[in-house]
Parts: structure tokens; C-alpha cells; sequence
């Protein structure tokens, strides 16, 4: 069992829904210590269930069974606030303000082991396993393209990203279908902008391509990428 220090904040609520999707964020803030006073401090409105210090510690903020503040304005594979179904992990990264930089061994190796205990425990399908970017396109681009994915994904955590040495041979679809795939695997699309979802898919799944939309390539990863989360 993973060990936790208990560090409780006042920002929650009741749940509305059963538990079935896990979101990851990255703190964004100069430093761990600084992003959980913010997380307990009631005049933020904002918490999560989990912290994950990048030297492995974890601090318990919300219970599981409590609906915490982590998502805002959300959306993924239909639903609306996913706070209501959530649990939330932030883990401590400057983020793209402050410096991102890759997430350390010993806090990835902590967050597997808590990630794997929480979906055993709310049987949370690996296609419910993301990112706050991916489900608030356009407004968040947390835990960002240097999140190591893959990792969760060696572990049946989640769907593994497209590998860019594999993508060549996949068929390229037109403008439509990539939109409807988008839709498909969970992203929000306002209207005709894809940007946003465009951007959100390429940091989790396909970060060679990041900000150059729907080109060639990441419209082959699109491809692979949809197949996982039909066929999971």
C-alpha cells in the first residue's frame, strides 16, 4: 500500500456521480510546498485528492470519495465536470510557466504505484486515464508533452501514445474524419475549432507534432491513437 502524508484541505464537496475516470495534472508552480498551501487555502476554491512531490512523497489532500476542485470547466467522452466523476493527482513540475522540465524517476515510480491502486479500486478503464489538457483543451496544458505516458501505458494505466517510428504506413484521413476521430476518443470540439483538441491530443499522444496541427503525421497518429481507445 502506498504511504501518504495527510495534509488536508477544506476544498471539497459531495460527489454527484460514481467514480470512473482518473485526470493528471501538473502543479505549475515554483514549488511543491507552494502549490499545496494554494491547494489548502479555502480562498483559492481549489484542491486535489493527491500531491506527488518529485522526490516521491505523497500528500493526501481530499478523500477519494469526495469531489474535489481540480478540473473546472471540463469535458471527456461526453461528460461535462469531470469533477464530479474524477479523482484528482497533481504532480509537482514548475510547469511551462516556471521552467518545465522532465518528471524525475522516483516521483514517476510513486505516481504508478498510486495510479495502479486507485484504478484497481474504482475499476477506472484505461481510456479514462488523462490528462487536464485533454480534458480542458485551449485552457490547460497540464502535465504537458514531457509527461512520460508511455510508462502508464506499460502498465495497462492508460493508452499508450503513437509511436512515431510505426506511423508511416497508416492511412492519412481527410479533415473530417479526423475531427469525428477527435470526437470519438474524448476531446470537445466547440463548433468548427479544432485547434485547441488539435494541440491537447499531440502533447499526450503525439509530441513530435506539437503546434503543427492537423499535418500529416499526427493525422497518421491520429489514426493509431483511435484505433486504442475503440479497441482497448
Amino acid at each position: 500500500m502506498t504511504e501518504f502524508i495527510d495534509q488536508p484541505s477544506p476544498n471539497h464537496d459531495e460527489r454527484r456521480s460514481a467514480i470512473d475516470m482518473l485526470v493528471l495534472h501538473y502543479t505549475g508552480m515554483q514549488t511543491g510546498a507552494a502549490a499545496i498551501a494554494r491547494l489548502c487555502d479555502p480562498a483559492s476554491k481549489v484542491s486535489a485528492h493527491y500531491v506527488v512531490e518529485d522526490d516521491g512523497r505523497i500528500f493526501r489532500l481530499v478523500p477519494e470519495q469526495r469531489r474535489a476542485w481540480h478540473a473546472g470547466v471540463s469535458h471527456w467522452q461526453g461528460q461535462n465536470g469531470v469533477n464530479d466523476v474524477s479523482i484528482g493527482i497533481e504532480i509537482v513540475n514548475p510547469g511551462h510557466e516556471w521552467g518545465y522540465r522532465p518528471f524525475p524517476d522516483l516521483q514517476i515510480n510513486a505516481l504508478l504505484l498510486l495510479v495502479q491502486e486507485i484504478c484497481r479500486r474504482w475499476n477506472i478503464q484505461k481510456t479514462r486515464v488523462i490528462g487536464h489538457a485533454d480534458v480542458a483543451p485551449g485552457r490547460k496544458d497540464d502535465p504537458g508533452e514531457l509527461f512520460p505516458w508511455q510508462r502508464l501505458a506499460d502498465k495497462g494505466l492508460s493508452i499508450a501514445p503513437a509511436d512515431p517510428r510505426k506511423i508511416a504506413s497508416n492511412p492519412v484521413p481527410d479533415h473530417q474524419a479526423c475531427l469525428r476521430m477527435l470526437r470519438e476518443i474524448g476531446y470537445a470540439l466547440d463548433s468548427n475549432q479544432h485547434t485547441a483538441a488539435t494541440l491537447a491530443f499531440q502533447r499526450h499522444f503525439f509530441p513530435p507534432a506539437l503546434g503543427r496541427g492537423l499535418d500529416r503525421a499526427t493525422r497518421q497518429a491520429l489514426v493509431e491513437v483511435h484505433a486504442r481507445f475503440t479497441n482497448p
